[in-house]
């Protein structure tokens, strides 16, 4: 189980709200978020409610201040608990929508797609074992993307503005 606790100043103080599952609308308990503390678990935070707009992942820890985790402004609308537990992970890629194209297989981290893959775009894939983080640039850098368990025929339903995929990385408890 997790526990995530977001306060509307920085460095954990003003009200706060502690949560230990997804919450689809955390507007109706904050104004702002200042910082956070992660106690245990991972969450990935949306920028607005439902699950929507900018995504950022965090594991445990301490995070004083909102530019150390998002770094564009202190909106934060919903979060959804990110299982870490160790477990197998498996994924098949695609390099066009609805599983068409060149197949491949991942089952661990890329650092770099277009080096283990010669693609830079992935259209739409299908993940049978854990839960993976899309980046939008090589080495876990730019806009990232929850990718769960199921299938995704386009790269909408994850929520990705572009099929670009730089690297992908588990999820796991580090």
């Amino acid at each position: 189980m997790g526990k995530i606790t977001f306060y509307e100043d920085r460095s954990f103080s003003g009200h706060h709200f502690r949560c230990s599952a997804d919450c689809g609308d955390l507007t109706c308990h904050l104004r702002r978020c200042g910082s956070v503390r992660v106690e245990s678990g991972g969450f990935m935070v949306y920028e607005k409610p439902n699950y929507c707009g900018g995504q950022f992942y965090l594991r445990r820890g301490e995070y004083p201040d909102f530019q150390q985790w998002a770094g564009v402004d202190q909106s934060v609308g919903s979060c959804r608990l990110i299982p870490t537990e160790p477990g197998s992970f498996n994924m098949r890629l695609y390099e066009r929508i609805e599983f068409g194209g060149e197949v491949m297989d991942l089952v661990d981290d890329c650092p770099s797609v277009m080096e283990r893959f010669h693609v830079k775009d992935i259209f739409s894939c299908n993940v049978t074992d854990g839960h993976w983080l899309f980046y939008e640039h090589p080495d876990y850098r730019g806009r990232m993307y929850l990718i769960r368990p199921g299938e995704y025929k386009r790269f909408s339903e994850w929520g990705g503005r572009t099929a670009r995929v730089g690297s992908i990385r588990r999820v796991l408890d580090y």
